[in-house]
């Protein structure tokens, strides 16, 4: 097999990817070790930024985004049972976020991407990347893999790790090369997709003295909602009750509001974490989303921090193939880090703002509630959150 480019992993990174060098007549191959079946319908992130949406609708696939998706113009923060609305709209010059999740972005991709004679393939096993170094100038780059029993090669100019943390194309990179940058909270998140009606209009942040809670949802009728919890909370110990029951307890509000229960379809706890790999790419090897780098859910940046990543990424191939030039592709990992450094910023600012954490004591207890006031009365601070909420300009 013969390719221009060749992308591991068909999450939203490596269909983004294949789909903007689709519009710039550029080939690429997506392999992918998990079934179709699993990638659309796995629930991970559900928050888009206004830039994200931006690119979806006008490369062609925000069609079903447009008509589903739920848009945001403001955030809640919630303490001492008070709600502080941070207006996105006011501060950012009429921004929003919209409520779509991830899935429902890996499928509009996986069917524009089969529709337009894409190749994307499922279930292939053994994947390996070979000769992507650049040391020999006459090698290209090979991905190794089988598909259905049989073992196939497919040589590309170029390679994009688009398979997430626990893919192969990070750890591929010889012993050295890379440089890890890693915090790993004490706590995770124990998460609930309920079928219930939201109980507010938009994603409600709560700070308690118990711990932390957020109400997302991912449809009008579908309710995503979290309970900070210890990184290795077992499960079993949350029936559906105790999980309502510690929900109402933390999201309790003075106002007339009420939180509508009901049936729990999914539960699962999941760790927090920030990790970056520097540099993000080596030879003709790219690395892209979670492959590079890991932040904590609080501010939804995930999806949309691996969108940027591979927008940088098809404009520096797309001069390529152009121009012949490789000065973008030299400049990708310098100019993708200074967005995840600002996006890991702002994560773990949100992070340690709205957490409980073991260490801490009275003093820190009173700190966290005074800066939730410094930025719930103060236009300056509030508009920093806005801004970094909706998305930082594209580099």
């Amino acid at each position: 097999m013969r390719t221009q480019v060749g992308i591991i992993g068909a999450g939203p990174a490596g269909l983004v990817l294949s789909h903007l060098l689709h519009l710039h007549g550029i080939e690429s191959v997506v392999l992918e070790n998990r079934s179709r079946q699993y990638v659309q319908e796995r629930v991970r992130a559900g928050v888009l930024e206004q830039g994200t949406v931006d690119l979806l609708k006008e490369t062609g696939v925000g069609e079903r985004l447009q008509r589903e998706g739920l848009v945001h113009y403001g955030v809640n923060l919630r303490f001492g049972r008070r709600t502080h609305r941070i207006d996105f709209a006011d501060l950012t010059g009429g921004k929003a976020v919209t409520i779509y999740a991830q899935h429902e972005v890996v499928k509009d991709l996986t069917d524009a991407r089969l529709a337009a004679g894409g190749q994307v393939h499922f279930e292939v096993a053994d994947t390996s990347i070979h000769n992507f170094d650049n040391s020999n100038r006459t090698s290209k780059p090979a991905i190794r893999f089988r598909k259905d029993g049989e073992p196939l090669e497919l040589v590309c100019d170029f390679v994009a790790g688009c398979d997430g943390y626990h893919g192969i194309c990070r750890p591929s990179l010889p012993e050295g090369i890379l440089t890890t940058f890693d915090r790993v909270y004490p706590f995770g998140w124990l998460g609930i997709l309920a079928e219930a009606p939201p109980s507010s209009e938009e994603l409600i942040y709560a700070y308690h003295e118990r711990g932390f809670a957020l109400l997302s949802m991912r449809s009008p009728h579908i309710g995503r909602l979290y309970l900070q919890c210890r990184p290795d909370e077992d499960i079993l110990n949350w029936p559906d009750a105790k999980i309502w029951q510690e929900l109402q307890v933390r999201l309790a509000a003075e106002e007339k509001w009420k939180l509508v229960e009901g049936p729990v379809l999914q539960k699962g706890v999941t760790g927090m974490r920030s990790f970056v790999v520097e540099p993000m790419q080596y030879g003709n090897l790219f690395l892209a989303g979670d492959a590079a780098h890991i932040v904590p859910p609080t501010g939804a940046k995930g999806l949309n921090l691996a969108v940027a990543d591979v927008r940088i990424l098809a404009r520096a191939l797309a001069d390529f193939y152009s121009t012949g030039r490789r000065d973008l592709l030299h400049a990708y990992s310098e100019t993708c880090l200074r967005r995840v450094w600002k996006v890991q910023r702002f994560s773990w600012w949100m992070t340690s703002m709205l957490h409980r954490f073991d260490n801490e004591n009275a003093f820190d207890h009173r700190r966290q509630l005074a800066e939730l006031d410094y930025l719930t009365s103060s236009r300056a601070a509030a508009q920093s959150l806005a801004e970094n909420y909706v998305g930082l300009p594209l580099e």
